[in-house]
């Protein structure tokens, strides 16, 4: 498996549109990552890549000089700028993406749903729309 920090070659960004936010209050958090177990949350995961940016009717968030290889992307909207996906009986308040539009069914998607490949020739870009399961 390819770190962010320790394979040889070109590096390319990899450009994400956020759309359908419902607010633009808080923030927008992110995060790329190469590694399944840390995804989606990206806890204890020094290699991943991650981005806070102001919420927006519509948000870009550029990640840099990324190695090739697989990855996937995780978005929070932190309405309320607390850093953290808030839960009402283990159903998110907040809305949350993942690249390739990849689906939630009971729970966040599998790492490999969510995953695409950077390669060597070209920026990779990415639109996640956000989703909300409550008001």
């Amino acid at each position: 498996m390819l770190t962010l920090g320790n394979a040889p070659g070109v590096r390319q960004d990899v450009v994400v549109t956020v759309v359908d936010l419902r607010s633009t209050q808080g923030t927008v958090l992110a995060c790329l990552t190469d590694r399944s177990g840390t995804f989606p949350d990206c806890a204890n995961d020094e290699t991943s890549q991650k981005r806070v940016v102001r919420a927006n009717a519509r948000v870009t968030i550029v990640f840099n000089d990324v190695q090739p290889g697989e990855y996937a992307i995780s978005l929070l909207h932190d309405e309320n700028g607390n850093g953290k996906a808030d839960k009402t009986l283990f159903i998110p308040k907040e809305g949350f993406g993942f690249s390739r539009d990849a689906k939630v069914r009971f729970g966040p998607p599998q790492f490999s749903a969510a995953a695409f490949t950077v390669g060597a020739d070209s920026p990779v870009y990415q639109t996640i729309r956000m989703r909300y399961l409550s008001r």
